[in-house]
């Protein structure tokens, strides 16, 4: 017999096994498509708010808010200081007046409340757009002295660094998706567990014919391949089932991203086809290892007899 008339002996046997036990089987493919639907979606959200991180980081800005009634000709010499600083992209003074005028744009319906002020309501701010900041812990570490010391000077009344709350949702990003990984590790694991054991079971049940394959001279990969290719086919149907899935959970948020600031971070960009593949074979190379890992316990018994 060729390599390829085994190849298709134990896909034909392993689909006859599958669709007789389909309750069992059932059980394994949807705990494995779980598993990697779960780290799937965790693979996606943290794919798509890291590279919207990395967008924003692009954007980031220091916006220097000045105390109030500050003089326009000091804004704009601070505005003047600020953008030598060599980390500095741009330094753009914003009145008091323009303030209210883009919170008027901004914020349409609360616009009554910077109206009818003797004052300006808004202070005078310095936005400050910083360079790609890739230079190393020393430029980082000297553009933080620069930033506290605008913190320190008199005509400063509080400076808001958009680095600051990038910094920690990179750090909630990387716990979120360790805590998915672990938990679908987890999940994987508990898949492989019932993979194997249906496996096992479906082996139990062809005890008498593999007695015969053995009398009859039939090697070891003969008689267990049917059961190895049946749980790589169970892993294969899951993956295949999960990335489904994800799918249509992405399109699902994607559709709703015009009126959801989170849905729209979270929908930035699909799995890319690799990474579509790899959660595939993922599951066939989980199926595949339940179902050695559960015909080990019968290879040594027969080494014992």
């Amino acid at each position: 017999m060729t390599l390829f008339q085994a190849l298709a002996y134990f896909f034909r046997e392993a689909l006859v096994n599958l669709l007789r036990g389909w309750k069992t089987s059932f059980v394994a493919v949807l705990t494995i498509a779980v598993s990697l639907l779960l780290g799937g979606a965790f693979l996606l959200a943290s794919r798509n708010l890291l590279e919207s991180v990395q967008r924003w980081r692009q954007e980031m800005r220091v916006v220097v808010y000045l105390r109030p009634a500050t003089p326009d000709a000091v804004l704009a010499r601070l505005a003047a200081e600020a953008s030598r600083a060599p980390w500095v992209a741009s330094a753009q003074a914003v009145s008091p007046q323009e303030a209210r005028a883009r919170f008027r744009d901004i914020f349409p319906g609360l616009s009554g409340l910077v109206e009818g002020w003797e004052e300006e309501p808004l202070p005078a701010s310095i936005e400050v757009s910083l360079r790609d900041g890739r230079d190393g812990e020393n430029r980082r570490a000297e553009v933080q002295a620069w930033i506290d010391g605008w913190r320190r000077r008199p005509e400063v009344e509080m400076v808001d660094d958009d680095r600051e709350w990038l910094g920690q949702l990179e750090t909630l990003v990387a716990i979120g998706r360790g805590i998915g990984l672990a938990l679908s590790g987890v999940l994987l694991g508990a898949a492989i567990f019932t993979i194997g054991s249906v496996i096992r079971l479906t082996a139990f049940l062809h005890q008498e014919e593999i007695s015969i394959l053995r009398l009859v001279g039939a090697t070891e990969f003969y008689i267990r391949g049917p059961f190895y290719t049946e749980g790589l086919l169970q892993g294969l149907i899951g993956g295949g089932l999960a990335t489904g899935g994800l799918y249509l959970l992405y399109q699902a948020a994607a559709a709703r991203s015009a009126e959801s600031l989170v849905a729209s971070v979270l929908t930035t960009g699909f799995l890319s086809p690799g990474q579509t593949a790899f959660l595939v074979l993922l599951g066939g190379g989980a199926g595949l290892l339940g179902a050695i890992a559960s015909l080990r316990r019968e290879r040594l018994n027969t080494a014992e007899g």
